[in-house]
């Protein structure tokens, strides 16, 4: 494993047609709208879905999806002390050295060392943290969306019996098309203190140019959500002159009125009704990956 060459900043743009991206469990499963309109994917949801391309590409991951699990266990506070290492430093308890335990923890489980982790289990009288490199912001949608609902019944009967079930009423909620634009770094100081290598980053990578391969559902059927475009940034230095935020600000994001006019349009409808432009004085150039 080789160190992390310099600081890495991305950017995704991904498209969602049809589809429900992350729906709040405290609106009904709606997808997420903030205030103004604009749509929003939690950093909680697209670290789930990093987490399952890594797991997909071959690393070990530590956080787990029940439905995905690849090793039977069916909790953390199981999969911790399935490492032999760190259930050797469990024993000791509170004279357990807590930089071992996350040194141990980092070198075992890529997620942990990326996105930091929490090691607190009922029972057990140590608890340690890890501090992860890789930070991700929420995903904002480019324009304001709009919340589809529809309205659907069962018939089936669960149990065998007599007459008919009764119709079960429900609802379906979806966005009818948005580009998000998700943003991210990765902070070579703390990749250093959890041993995030430039292979780990070159993984990570790869993970999220397939951000939603093997992610079909109900909500997201196969083909609804995309990754459209990735920008991609490794600096020669640990802590470049250009900032992350100013990085970020660079983008020139703007709806191409000509385009819709011809196709008789009066909001996007695909990812090329938007012009995206990057330019900051000063700053590499991005490694720019188009998918569409």
């Amino acid at each position: 494993m080789s160190e992390l060459k310099g600081k890495i900043d991305f950017t995704l743009f991904v498209s969602v047609q049809n589809a429900n991206p992350n729906g709040d469990p405290l609106n009904g499963n709606r997808p997420r709208i903030d205030m103004d309109g604009y749509g929003e994917i939690s950093d909680v949801c697209i670290k789930r879905k990093i987490r399952n391309r890594l797991q997909d590409l071959g690393a070990r991951v530590f956080v787990q999806s029940d439905d995905r699990s690849d090793d039977g266990f069916r909790s953390l506070k199981e999969r911790a002390e399935s490492c032999s290492d760190l259930k050797e430093q469990f024993k000791n308890k509170k004279k357990a050295d807590k930089n071992a335990c996350a040194k141990i923890a980092c070198e075992t489980w890529m997620d942990v060392r990326t996105f930091g982790q929490v090691f607190a289990f009922k029972g057990e009288e140590v608890s340690f943290g890890v501090r992860g490199p890789v930070s991700i912001h929420q995903a904002v949608s480019l324009s304001p969306v709009d919340n589809i609902s529809m309205q659907i019944t069962k018939s089936v009967n669960s149990e065998a019996t007599d007459s008919k079930a009764s119709d079960t009423m429900g609802m379906k909620h979806r966005i009818g098309h948005a580009i998000y634009r998700i943003m991210g770094s990765v902070n070579v100081q703390l990749a250093e203190k959890t041993g995030f290598s430039q292979e780990d980053a070159d993984l990570l990578k790869e993970a999220l140019k397939t951000l939603f391969e093997n992610d079909a559902s109900s909500a997201r059927p196969e083909g609804s959500m995309e990754v459209c475009r990735m920008y991609w940034w490794q600096h020669a230095e640990k802590t470049p002159a250009i900032s992350s935020a100013k990085l970020q600000r660079g983008f020139h994001i703007d709806v191409d009125e000509k385009r819709l006019a011809e196709k008789h349009r009066d909001r996007p409808k695909e990812f090329e009704d938007y012009k995206i432009e990057w330019n900051v004085e000063g700053c590499m150039e991005p490694e720019v990956f188009k998918f569409v």
